[in-house]
């Protein structure tokens, strides 16, 4: 098996993760192409010994780690922007993606970061204090199936949030986003009516800026690189930790 063969299929989850620790599309996207030169050019290696994802993500994080905030566009602002990195996304928080958001094991957890298995833990368990911590806000969820929107709505408010409304088209989202401005927005891609979450998304942000978090039963329609994609995106069917650290990420980026 070729090495694209073997991580290729890997990569956009990759690029979901790096998303989701600078809270940026172009940023991400950045990181992990700034990673993948580093590969090819020898000053980086995969880890042969572990499974192709586990790899992988040691790799990008050990680069992550090394150069923080760096790589950002203004070399003047690196000092600044470094601190607001490591400020922002803590080992903590990096355990906790890697577990929420890729499904990696504590033991694989502990390999990506060079931890052992007990310093994973911990990590994990300090970054579910921290989410707990977060600042409470008001949401709008958009979503056309009934018992998924119950569920969402059930976990926002176990998570001390309060949901302002449901809407399951286009019109209603727009309206409800008007009515009381929502502090995130949790939206499916296909409605009720045939309409785009995407483009009811965009209406909205039109107005005003808010954070927005996509829950699509196929998350690989949004990750092609072909146009603007979401920083966060949750795959259906979801676990209450993807939505938690999701929301976590969105809301902790966006205040900052």
């Amino acid at each position: 098996m070729s090495l694209v063969e073997k991580y290729a299929p890997h990569l956009p989850y990759l690029r979901r993760f790096s998303r989701a620790l600078t809270g940026s599309q172009s940023d991400g996207d950045r990181y992990v192409r700034v990673a993948l030169e580093a590969l090819v050019a020898g000053d980086a290696e995969l880890n042969s010994e572990l499974m192709p994802k586990v790899a992988l993500y040691q790799m990008f994080l050990t680069i992550w780690n090394a150069t923080g905030a760096l790589l950002e566009d203004d070399p003047g602002d690196a000092e600044l922007a470094s601190n607001r990195i490591r400020r922002l996304t803590p080992l903590s928080r990096q355990a906790f993606l890697l577990n929420a958001l890729e499904g990696m094991s504590v033991d694989d957890i502990a390999s990506v970061m060079g931890k052992s298995v007990e310093e994973a833990e911990a990590l994990m368990m300090e970054a579910e204090a921290d989410i707990e911590n977060e600042l409470r806000t008001n949401v709008l969820i958009i979503e056309d199936e009934p018992i998924i929107a119950a569920d969402i709505e059930s976990l926002v408010e176990e998570l001390g949030h309060t949901v302002d409304a449901i809407a399951a088209t286009h019109t209603d989202a727009v309206a409800a986003a008007e009515q009381k401005k929502p502090g995130i927005v949790l939206a499916d891609i296909q409605l009720a009516d045939g309409s785009s979450g995407i483009d009811a998304v965009e209406d909205i942000l039109k107005s005003y800026n808010v954070p927005v978090i996509f829950i699509t039963a196929f998350p690989e329609r949004l990750l092609t690189g072909d146009k603007p994609e979401p920083a966060y995106l949750i795959s259906k069917p979801f676990q209450p930790d993807n939505v938690k650290a999701a929301i976590s990420q969105a809301l902790f980026f966006h205040n900052a």
